[in-house]
């Protein structure tokens, strides 16, 4: 069975983001909000997830629940990104 991943040019958006610890506000296709900065990409049971540190809590969002993705740093690379 294959695994549901994003697409390679979806999942460059969030690595540059990490790699730039980018503030982020993520919406979720439940319309959940999330905030925080891009910390790291984790693989966990063949899920690949988003590592967010809000306030110091460090979250972690499943890539494949992500609807946008948009960077709050001023002078970003990108603005944002629709999944």
């Amino acid at each position: 069975m294959e695994k549901d991943v994003i697409s390679c040019e979806l999942h460059d958006f969030v690595e540059v983001a990490c790699m730039y610890k980018y503030q982020l506000k993520l919406t979720l296709k439940n319309g959940e909000v999330i905030e925080g900065k891009a910390i790291d990409i984790l693989s966990v049971n063949q899920q690949e997830r988003l590592v967010v540190d809000d306030s110091g809590e460090k979250k972690q969002v499943d890539l494949m629940v992500l609807a946008k993705m948009q960077v709050l740093t001023p002078n970003a690379k990108f603005s944002e990104v629709v999944f």
